[in-house]
């Protein structure tokens, strides 16, 4: 095990063999396994995610080319290019909102791919692309990046999410974090999450470097949650201090790798900063090739 920043490897040494154990154990439950009675639904023979059982039956209702037999829900696609897709899955989450049945509406689109690489490409057309909020709705595989913030001495800045975020409201996530909006490669992704959430202007003097990514999977009130989270490591320069821009988070903390994982175990943490930790410190991850 050998992390990709030097300040990560402080923090791992300085772990004891209790919060190393929970570590490794923590990052071989990224991937849970849907209800068994959720419904899986493909694109034609392409699986794309699992929904509840209702869901499917309104899907069949309001989405054009969905049929539902044998617990599976198949929606035609082969006639469409990925616009015409998006088009067609848009209209049926805008009726969903309309209806009361999907919550935290962004006015922003993520991208589905068919292949996609890791990082994503942005130049790859995406098999579909639609409204953030529903890819959980829909249990569609995203994509987000994280910035794990290690200091020289070994301790983590940790961002306190502001109450009113949609998701995971007032919990402690990384440095920075973000989902990856469509058109945007993870590095711009990261730069920008940097400036907007910790006051952070990146410039090739600072030490940041890819850790590689992770998929989580989990179900979540608004659905089942599927993301494969780019993680970056940044060697934090001793005299920065994060200032929020954006709104989105309300404090800072610096802390030593003990209380970071006295607090994970706590589960003041989101899930997902969680497995950003695991895979800035090496303990798993999906190949880039």
């Amino acid at each position: 095990m050998t992390p990709t920043s030097l300040h990560a490897q402080a923090f791992w040494h300085q772990l004891d063999a209790h919060h190393r154990d929970w570590l490794f154990n923590r990052a071989q439950q990224h991937q849970q396994k849907p209800p068994n009675d959720w419904v899986a639904w493909y694109g034609d023979t392409r699986f794309l995610g699992w929904v509840p059982q209702t869901r499917a039956e309104q899907m069949v209702v309001f989405l054009p080319g969905c049929n539902l037999a044998n617990a599976k829900l198949v929606w035609s696609t082969a006639h469409q290019n990925g616009l015409q897709r998006s088009h067609d899955l848009q209209a049926f989450l805008q009726d969903q909102a309309a209806r009361g049945r999907l919550q935290g509406w962004r006015d922003e689109f993520f991208c589905l791919w068919e292949s996609p690489t890791l990082p994503p490409n942005p130049q790859i057309p995406p098999w579909l692309c639609v409204e953030r909020a529903g890819f959980r709705h829909l249990g569609l595989m995203s994509h987000a990046v994280h910035i794990n913030g290690f200091c020289a001495d070994g301790s983590l800045w940790c961002g306190h999410r502001a109450h009113d975020k949609p998701t995971d409201p007032g919990l402690f996530d990384n440095l920075s974090a973000g989902g990856l909006p469509a058109g945007e490669d993870a590095l711009c992704t990261a730069h920008r999450e940097l400036k907007e959430e910790a006051g952070f202007t990146w410039s090739p003097q600072h030490a940041m470097s890819w850790a590689g990514g992770v998929r989580t999977q989990r179900i979540e009130p608004q659905g089942w949650h599927d993301e494969i989270l780019c993680v970056y490591n940044l060697d934090v320069p001793s005299t920065f201090k994060p200032l929020n821009q954006d709104g989105e988070v309300q404090g800072f903390y610096r802390w030593q790798p003990a209380e970071v994982l006295d607090r994970m175990q706590a589960g003041q943490f989101t899930h997902d900063a969680v497995q950003a930790l695991c895979q800035g410190l090496g303990l798993h991850g999906l190949s880039d090739n």
